[in-house]
């Protein structure tokens, strides 16, 4: 038998047609939470995992799920079609990622093993419908689950075996408490269960005696972000809130950061003024936060992975702020409105190929931070992380730092080496860019964003058809102007370009000069005066006389 530290999916025992489906992913070996993870799985351990974000957790429990359901179908007893897994997450998005996950890995067993997700916005006509069909494995949220449970759709007590509760440390701060302990009486007194969480803390402790029975702890000896030569970290100190938005401007429109890149900020707010300062030049970002419908959340997820967008800005106040144990969030910071509260941009969520992490407002806890940072430097790709940091918050950067790199270890976040005076030319842009953007533009640049998802609803489709004057008057309401875009702050002039960039951000204009004598023939072949040819006029043939 291969040596188990050093094990490989082949040698782990699994379906050919898993492993097919392993190989079209394109993993050659398993991640360490994988490697550890999956064999105890399938002896039947009860399993609490930490591992960092992006490590592979989901795989980790998803390929011992399948083996188990497949095995259990081609050597056990017949007996009848019911649900046998079930996947808890805290938000949507994580189980709409949650089910995908188990859709692609049973891509040659589908007709053995189904999968169904409830987290989704259909109503509960639609979902009933699904799960009458009594689908192996149901992946949701605690409140859609626990409502179908209540609704008798989804019974549980005598098939259930496997149950998953993933990112378990976000349960319990979602507010999903007192759901969780109430789905737990519907369920079977004996049952395999996986916790897997990015941290151990005290929520997750109090699910471990909920949910867990004598479980092996898989506490990895690995840091929770990837190392230096992976995942370069930065941090940067503007003076003024105004640098913040100069040092961002210079950053983007001279491509200084290269590919994807993901903006985090703190509040809703600031979400969308940055969004309309970086329109004033061009810039084309989108918003995503909570108050998004589901639908338009993942539609922007997946137009930025396929590379329709090569910036978004993110706001993880409402996900990662910590309410009171068992009770929804009421208000985000300043007054916001709540968010949904199944709803996660911080946590989890698999944005693909993203380059850099930029911090423009600081997060408000070290985890936030971790979490932050893990969109980036994913499944072994390099990634940078920027911090930008106002000079009263360097106290609060040195607490996320200890963290990071514990005591008698080197710094993680490196000055980033940047040279302000340089880009003092863009300075007056950048004012009237900000001066632009209003509180009344930000206002209505949201009222627009709802008025698009009105328009767009395929829930309010029927009742336009009904009252087609609302839909008109919909549509021709007052144009909104979020702010006025000046074209001419959307081009760099040469000058204000610093000398030291130039060869690097304008690789274009070094062209060869042409000869005077080819210059002159090329005018010459371009002028069609030059090239005009007049024909005399074709007489017409007289007739001759008879």
């Amino acid at each position: 038998m291969a040596d188990p530290e050093s094990l490989g999916f082949e040698h782990m025992g699994l379906d050919p047609r898993l492993l097919q489906a392993v190989a079209d992913l394109g993993w050659s070996r398993p991640t360490l939470i994988q490697e550890k993870a999956i064999p105890l799985a399938l002896e039947g351990k009860d399993l609490l995992a930490r591992a960092r974000t992006g490590s592979g957790k989901t795989a980790a429990y998803a390929i011992p799920m399948l083996q188990l359901l497949l095995h259990r179908k081609a050597t056990g007893p017949v007996v009848e079609q019911a649900v046998r897994g079930l996947v808890l997450v805290p938000t949507k998005e994580l189980a709409r990622q949650a089910q995908f996950m188990i859709q692609q890995l049973s891509a040659y067993c589908a007709r053995d093993v189904r999968v169904a997700n409830v987290s989704a916005a259909e109503d509960s006509a639609s979902q009933k419908a699904v799960l009458m069909e009594k689908p192996d494995v149901v992946v949701g949220t605690p409140s859609r689950i626990l409502s179908h449970l209540q609704q008798d759709n989804l019974k549980l007590r005598d098939s259930l075996e496997l149950l998953v509760v993933d990112e378990a440390d976000l349960l319990f701060s979602f507010g999903f408490e007192e759901e969780l302990k109430s789905l737990l009486c519907h369920l079977p007194r004996i049952y395999q269960a996986f916790l897997m969480s990015a941290t151990f803390n005290e929520d997750v402790q109090a699910l471990k005696e909920l949910v867990l029975h004598n479980p092996i702890t898989l506490k990895l000896q690995e840091s929770q972000l990837p190392g230096p030569d992976q995942l370069q970290q930065f941090q940067v100190v503007c003076e003024t809130e105004e640098d913040k938005f100069l040092l961002l401007y210079a950053l983007l429109k001279l491509s200084l950061i290269r590919g994807k890149s993901l903006l985090f900020v703190n509040t809703l707010e600031r979400s969308y003024r940055l969004r309309l300062f970086l329109e004033q030049f061009s810039i084309p970002t989108c918003v995503l936060n909570g108050e998004l419908p589901l639908r338009s959340r993942c539609h922007i997820i997946s137009q930025f992975n396929q590379g329709f967008y090569d910036c978004v800005i993110a706001t993880d106040a409402e996900v990662l702020g910590a309410p009171a144990k068992g009770k929804r969030q009421g208000r985000g910071p300043k007054g916001n409105k709540a968010s949904d509260p199944e709803s996660g941009v911080a946590r989890g969520i698999d944005f693909h190929h993203v380059s850099a992490v930029l911090n423009f407002d600081l997060p408000s806890t070290p985890e936030a931070y971790i979490h932050r940072a893990g969109r980036t430097a994913r499944a072994n790709n390099p990634g940078i992380v920027l911090t930008f940091v106002l000079p009263t918050e360097q106290s609060h950067l040195g607490k996320i730092e200890e963290l990071l790199c514990g005591e008698g270890e080197a710094r993680v976040l490196l000055p980033y080496q940047f040279r302000m005076e340089e880009i003092e030319g863009f300075r007056y842009r950048c004012r009237d860019a900000m001066r632009s953007v209003t509180k009344q533009s930000i206002r209505e640049a949201r009222l627009k964003e709802i008025k698009e998802e009105l328009l767009h609803s395929e829930k309010l489709k029927t009742y336009f058809e009904d009252n087609p004057r609302d839909l008109q008057l919909l549509r021709h309401d007052l144009p909104l102007h979020p702010a006025v875009v000046k074209p001419h702050l959307g081009n760099v002039p040469d000058y204000l370009v610093p000398p030291a960039l130039r060869d690097l951000v304008r690789p274009h204009k070094k062209r060869k000069k042409l000869s005077s004598c080819r210059k002159a023939k090329k005018v010459k072949t371009q002028n069609p005066l030059h090239n005009f040819k007049h024909r005399g006029r074709k007489s017409k043939p007289t007739a001759m006389p008879s």
